[in-house]
Formats: structure tokens, sequence, C-alpha cells
């Protein structure tokens, strides 16, 4: 990563294989050594996977970043009233399932309760202005 004042730039590199087996890898590399590899059905698929690694690695030391906020800390103003604040939740949820259908992973999925359970979850404090625009199933 290269940072000139307040800005960062970075670059990145992917590289689509297709195997023998029908099946694909994805490198996805910066300019230093740092590469990750990943499977996919397709190529789509493989580079989806090498996406959300970089994006799970980048969360993390977002959160890192933020590792002084007490969690259970309340902003109050000088009346004592209590202040809200403002927050990115990001949910994290894979897996592997053996079922009948499309229909049947989707289902069992939604019914459980497993997806909050096993997710990674993410929680970052952010400006209230901060335009973002939540992932929301439509």
């Amino acid at each position: 990563m290269t940072e000139i004042s307040n800005s960062i730039t970075e670059n990145f590199a992917i590289n689509v294989y297709p195997q023998n087996n029908g099946w694909y890898i994805c490198e996805l590399s910066d300019l230093s050594t740092n590469t990750i590899r990943c499977y996919g059905q397709t190529r789509e698929h493989a580079i989806a996977n090498a996406l959300e690694k970089l994006a799970a690695s980048y969360r993390q030391v977002a959160e890192d970043q933020q590792q002084n906020i007490d969690w259970e800390e309340t902003k109050k103003s000088e009346t004592g009233e209590v202040i809200d604040s403002f927050y990115h939740v990001i949910l994290h949820y894979e897996d592997i399932i053996e079922v009948e259908s499309k229909f049947e992973a989707l289902h069992n999925t939604i019914i459980g309760n497993t997806v909050v359970e096993n997710a990674i979850i993410t929680v970052l404090e952010i400006d209230q202005d901060l335009p973002i625009e939540p992932l929301t199933k439509v």
C-alpha cells in the first residue's frame, strides 16, 4: 500500500486459471508478495471467493483500528441524555451444505439460526453522514 499525504493507492492483479477438472483458481495479488488463491466452480465464482477473502482481511484491519472503543460505552450529553451512535454492521456467513435443491439450500439457511450464530460480524462506528448503502435483500 502506497500512502501519499492522506490518499492511498493500491493495485491488485487478478488472474484466473482453468483446471483440468473444470474448476478455476483465482490468484489475487498486490504489488508485494501477498497472494490470495481461491477455487471456484466458474471463473466468476473463483473471483468472487478471492475478493471476499480480500474484503475479510480489510474488515479485520478496519475493526482492529477501532479496538480502543468500549463495546458497552453509552455516550451522554452534558445533561445526561443518551447520544446514539451510528454503526455499519457487516455480517458474513458461508456454508457448504448437501441438500436436494438450490431452493432447499436457501430455505434451510433462512429457517435456521446458524447464519447469525456462525457468522463473522464486524461492527464499525461511523459518522452519521457517511454515504454507505447497505446491501439489502430485494
